[in-house]
């Protein structure tokens, strides 16, 4: 699978990026995209919002991500921690980014930052354990070469690359994050994906 995704390569968490602009909430005053890495999507809640503020821990992330939003001057980029960031966002999202974060307190700060209707869209990675993950692993094992074929159908050619994410292997289970999920964003919807994802999309009541 390496040899084909380095042939035919695509991005997992960037093929989630139209996921997120059909899922955007009414109010477009400001976003805040969690692990902004590389900036594509960061870029993308720019054209969509009056203002669009990056967050991500990793210098080499963050000089990335502000090179990308260069000519874009309703984004920023910051190293500002989730916890210290001003409450009042329309909307918050995170891709491959929540099993980087301590899971519960992260989505209690999610739900401070948002506003009553703000909406939180994630993309994230899961721990497998189950039966019922083997066997979506195993489809996205059998899917992932048809669908690098069809969004990169020429050959990369050799040494090309971005700079590479800070990664790290998911801890968490989807029960896991299935529970703390429904204790903190109750009537949220978790869905399993295939490119070995599952998401996240919940929106704050408006009435406490």
């Amino acid at each position: 699978m390496r040899a084909l995704n380095a042939r035919h390569p695509w991005s997992h968490n960037d093929a989630f990026h139209s996921w997120i602009a059909t899922r955007l909430p009414a109010g477009r005053d400001e976003a805040l995209d969690v692990g902004c890495g590389r900036g594509e999507l960061l870029a993308l809640l720019g054209e969509h919002f009056a203002a669009a503020h990056g967050i991500d821990i990793d210098h080499g992330m963050r000089q990335a991500s502000a090179a990308r939003c260069a000519g874009l001057p309703n984004v920023t980029v910051g190293s500002t921690p989730l916890e210290q960031v001003p409450e009042g966002k329309d909307v918050v999202t995170m891709i491959a980014v929540l099993h980087h974060l301590d899971l519960t307190p992260a989505l209690r700060q999610v739900d401070r930052v948002l506003k009553p209707g703000g909406r939180f869209l994630c993309v994230g990675l899961a721990r497998p354990v189950s039966a019922v993950d083997q066997v979506w692993d195993v489809a996205s094992m059998l899917t992932n070469p048809v669908i690098g074929f069809v969004k990169h159908p020429w050959v990369a050619p050799p040494g090309r690359a971005d700079p590479p994410f800070p990664v790290k292997d998911p801890g968490y289970t989807l029960a896991e994050i299935r529970s703390a999920v429904r204790q903190t964003m109750p009537g949220a919807v978790i869905r399993r994906r295939l490119g070995f994802r599952h998401t996240i999309e919940w929106t704050k009541p408006t009435v406490p």
